[in-house]
């Protein structure tokens, strides 16, 4: 069905900013996917559209903040007649129900993440002049459906749950996104199918903790299980795991990273701290520096060649002087290939808010420069080490200032990790995957030549 403007009779032109993690991303997709199915066109300046749609992220202050500002800016164009209507989706929307139509009443439609199916309706009864507020249990959403992408055409994120049971301290994401929900694995497989024939080649598995795949729907864990399923789809080149918990990677899930080709030898693993007081009060599994570091070891034997990712927070309540010392201490010993560090963001609802021991924001963040100090100079030695190396680059672009393509290897995720630049005298288009010779390395970058 043709969605049709109340004053014209031409077709209804929608744009999207989608903000936040790649799980958000993929909501976004969907609501798309919707839109589209309803007969309204996608265009991708936003600033070219009648309505605007700002999918926001609520996690942490900063991104708060860039919501805001993103939905302001917005509600200027509508008020210069660039855009009819703006609609607001989202976590922050789901996390501030109330606030969000107090305190920004121009926007048209405001939807918390369990009424985004509803967006083509909604969008309907605002071009005919109507507010729109809709709220349902964060459980709703809807996790099936059409996904126009957002990414570059030859790689999806696969969402094979949602929501967390996990309950860290200092994590709004459960009362944003409600209880760990698992999609049944033959949806999974159905959308990887459908995926794979349009010509996606890398495959990268979300959830807010993978590891847990399965769980709640079949009464055991099954992310090795799928991870296998997957495989046998023909057409997939990368297969890559994010957000997989430490203390739920088992030799089962080692074994299947370690023998199936396609699944790319990276894992992240989010470890927040090595601390066993700082990782009691974040309400995670306690470990000391020596088993973590233990872990990282258990994990390159069993997968040689194996990239190892993970985030940690610094300034969390209680977090005393040997606690970062341990954890600097840590980083130099563990030596991740890739690491983030951000600093702890307070946030209100959830049960580290209100703890006692509080630090201050300057030393919160001059902690997170001193790790990623640290984690640079692990970097840049590690990154040494793939001088005289040839990897399989996926091209993602070109530097028309320093004449050189730019790309991703295997080790790579997109987005978050590094970039390897090469030098082809051939013509390559985004998505081609070829072969480069690594012959210099910067602190997070690689520079290479196409390989003979």
């Amino acid at each position: 069905m043709q969605m049709n403007c109340m004053e014209t009779n031409e077709t209804v032109k929608i744009g999207m900013i989608a903000l936040g993690c790649n799980k958000n991303q993929v909501d976004a997709e969907l609501m798309l996917g919707a839109l589209e199915k309803e007969g309204f066109e996608i265009v991708e300046n936003a600033g070219e559209c009648d309505v605007v749609i700002v999918n926001t992220c609520g996690f942490i202050e900063s991104a708060k903040r860039e919501s805001i500002e993103n939905i302001l800016q917005c509600c200027q164009l509508k008020e210069k007649g660039v855009v009819k209507l703006v609609v607001v989706t989202g976590c922050l929307a789901e996390r501030y129900r109330e606030e969000m139509a107090e305190l920004i009443p121009e926007a048209d439609v405001i939807l918390g993440i369990g009424a985004n199916d509803e967006i083509a309706a909604s969008i309907r009864q605002a071009l005919e002049g109507q507010k729109v507020r809709k709220f349902y249990a964060p459980e709703n959403l809807e996790m099936e459906g059409k996904r126009i992408l957002v990414n570059y055409p030859y790689y999806a994120y696969i969402r094979i749950a949602d929501g967390c049971d996990n309950r860290c301290s200092y994590c709004a994401i459960p009362m944003i996104r409600g209880r760990y929900r698992s999609r049944p694995m033959e949806s999974i497989i159905e959308e990887c199918k459908n995926f794979a024939a349009k010509g996606v080649e890398e495959f990268i598995i979300i959830a807010q903790d993978t590891t847990r795949y399965g769980e709640d729907l079949y009464g055991k864990r099954k992310l090795p299980e799928l991870l296998r399923e997957i495989c046998k789809i023909d057409g997939i080149r990368w297969i890559r795991i994010l957000y997989a918990y430490p203390e739920r990677v088992t030799e089962e899930l080692l074994d299947v990273i370690a023998s199936e080709d396609k699944i790319v030898k990276y894992l992240d693993i989010p470890l927040q701290h090595c601390s066993k007081k700082v990782l009691k009060l974040m309400h995670r599994k306690q470990s000391t520096p020596a088993e973590l570091v233990a872990m990282v070891k258990h994990l390159r034997e069993k997968v040689p060649g194996i990239t190892l990712r993970t985030t940690l927070l610094t300034g969390f309540p209680g977090e005393s002087d040997s606690d970062f010392e341990a954890l600097c201490k840590f980083v130099k010993a563990a030596k991740f290939d890739r690491l983030g560090c951000f600093a702890y963001s307070r946030e209100e609802g959830t049960k580290s808010y209100d703890m006692p021991n509080q630090l201050d924001e300057e030393t919160k963040e001059r902690r997170a420069e001193v790790i990623m100090e640290i984690q640079t100079a692990v970097s840049a030695a590690l990154l040494k080490k793939k001088v005289g190396s040839i990897m399989e680059v996926v091209v993602e672009g070109y530097d028309n200032k320093n004449k050189v393509f730019r790309g991703r290897s295997s080790q790579d995720a997109p987005e978050i990790d590094g970039i390897v630049y090469f030098a082809s005298p051939e013509k390559h288009c985004i998505g081609d995957f070829v072969k480069v010779k690594i012959i210099k390395s910067s602190e997070y970058d690689l520079l290479g030549e196409l390989a003979e």
